[in-house]
C-alpha cells in the first residue's frame, strides 16, 4: 500500500529550498536509527512527487534503517511508495549502497523503481560504496544532486564514519557532576547528584548509542543496571561493557545476572584466570581478552579496535574516573555531554577524571561547546572535540 502526504505551500519555492526541506525530513527519520542499526549507518529516505514550483509536493514514501541494519532506508521508503515512486525524487541522507551484501544494492532498487532524481546529503566513506552508488545512478540516466545538508548528515553518522576511517567507534563521555566537577562525595555517595529531568535525558542518550561503557570500580560501587529505563524504550538498551582487568566483578552483579537479557561484555587482560572467565561466560557474558598496556591494564586502543571489529559505532562512557582519564590520555573522547547540578561538594569529592599527565595547558584535552540546555535546576552542555 502506498503512502501519501501532501505539503501545500502558499508561495512557490526554489528547487534548492525544497531540497533542503525534504532532506531535513529525511535526516529526522535517520536519527530514529541511532543506537539500533549498528554495524550499519543510520539513514533516512523520503520519496517525493514534486508539484509545480514546490506547491503541493506529495510525499509518497518514507523510510529509515531498521533495527540491526536491515532493511535499509531506501528499501523501506520504496515499499511504502509502491507505484508512486516512478518519476519521483528520492531524498537520501547517505549515498545508496552499490554492493551486494545481505540485501541487493539500494542504488539498483532506486533504478528499478523508476525514480527520476536522487538527492543525497553526502557520499558514503565505506570503500565498498564511496561514489560508486552515485555513479551507478547517473549511468542509469537518473539526475543526481549531492551535498544537501551534508554537515548535519555527517554529524548523525559520525560514529559509523569513525569506524570506517579510524577503525574505532565514536566515544561520548557522559558526566553528571556538581558545579565543581565532582561525580560523588569522598565516601562514594552519588545518588542523586542531578535532577529527575536530567536523569531522563541520560536514559534517552543511552538509547542513541550502541553500547555503554564503565570501569569495574563504578560497576562494583554502584551495581548499576546500565539500561534504558524510560517507558516504551525498555527494548532500546545498548550493549553493556565493563573494563575489568582482573575479573573482580561479582557474578551476582546486576549486569552479570541479566546478561542473557541485555548483551554484556567484560574487557579483561590476556592470560587471566580461565575458570573465572568461564564462570562469566556461563552467565551469558562475552569476555574480551586484550593485551595489557605498560601499567598492566587492558590496552585501551586495542580494546577500541576490537569493539569496531564487532560492529560498534557509538559508545557512551559513563565512568569511572580511571577509565575516563585513560581515554582522555589517549585522545579517544570525541564528544562530551556534561550534566551539571547546582551543588558543590568540595575538593575531597571524586572527580570526573583522575590525573592523566597534563603538565601544561597546551596538553589539555580541548573541546568546543555545541549547545546548552536548561533541565530544571540543572544545565546540560554538549561539547565536541576541537579539530
Amino acid at each position: 500500500m502506498s503512502e501519501s502526504l501532501t505539503l501545500t505551500q502558499s508561495n512557490p519555492q526554489s528547487r534548492e529550498s525544497r531540497d533542503v526541506q525534504h532532506m531535513s525530513a529525511a535526516l529526522t527519520l535517520a536519527r530514529r536509527g541511532l543506537g539500533r542499526v549498528w554495524p550499519n549507518p543510520a539513514v533516512g529516505c523520503v520519496i517525493v512527487k514534486t508539484g509545480h514550483s514546490g506547491v503541493d509536493d506529495q510525499i509518497v514514501g518514507r523510510g529509515w534503517t531498521q533495527k540491526g541494519g536491515r532493511p535499509h532506508a531506501e528499501t523501506e521508503a520504496l515499499e511504502r511508495a509502491a507505484w508512486g515512486a516512478r518519476g519521483a525524487t528520492a531524498y537520501v541522507t547517505l549515498e545508496p549502497c552499490s554492493h551486494h551484501g545481505e540485501t541487493p544494492p539500494c542504488a539498483e532498487a532506486l533504478i528499478d523503481a523508476g525514480v527520476s532524481r536522487v538527492v543525497v546529503a553526502m557520499e558514503d566513506p565505506d570503500p565498498r560504496v564511496s561514489g560508486r552508488g552515485l555513479a551507478r545512478l547517473r549511468e542509469a540516466g537518473i539526475e543526481v544532486a549531492a551535498g544537501v545538508l551534508s554537515d548535519e548528515a555527517a554529524a548523525i553518522n559520525a560514529g559509523f564514519f569513525r569506524k570506517v576511517q579510524d577503525g574505532r567507534p565514536l566515544f561520548t563521555l557522559k558526566a553528571a557532576t556538581t558545579l565543581d566537577g565532582r561525580i560523588a562525595t569522598h565516601s562514594g555517595d552519588s545518588k542523586w547528584i542531578t535532577a529527575p529531568e536530567t536523569r531522563a535525558w541520560g536514559h534517552r542518550l543511552r538509547a542513541t548509542h550502541d553500547a555503554i561503557m564503565v570501569g569495574v570500580g563504578t560497576a562494583i560501587e554502584d551495581d548499576p543496571e546500565l539500561t534504558c529505563r524510560l517507558p516504551g524504550m525498555e527494548d532500546d538498551s545498548p550493549v553493556r561493557i565493563i573494563f575489568d582487568s582482573h575479573m573482580r566483578l561479582p557474578l551476582t552483579a546486576n549486569v552479570v545476572r541479566t546478561a542473557r537479557d541485555v548483551p554484556t561484555w567484560i574487557v579483561v587482560r590476556t592470560g587471566g584466570d580461565r575458570a573465572r572467565s568461564k564462570a562469566f561466560e556461563d552467565c551469558g557474558v562475552q569476555v574480551i581478552a586484550v593485551e595489557p598496556d605498560s601499567d598492566g591494564y587492558p590496552d585501551i586502543r586495542e580494546a577500541t579496535q576490537q569493539f569496531a571489529r564487532r560492529g560498534l559505532t557509538r559508545i557512551l562512557v559513563e565512568g569511572g574516573s580511571h577509565l575516563v582519564a585513560n581515554m582522555l590520555e589517549h585522545d579517544l573522547i570525541d564528544e562530551i555531554v556534561w550534566m551539571r547540578a547546582s551543588k558543590l561538594i568540595g575538593g575531597d569529592g571524586i572527580p570526573v577524571a583522575r590525573a592523566f599527565g597534563v603538565d601544561s595547558l597546551g596538553q589539555a584535552a580541548q573541546f568546543t561547546r555545541k549547545s546548552v540546555v536548561d533541565a530544571g535546576a540543572d544545565i546540560i552542555e554538549t561539547y565536541v572535540k576541537r579539530a
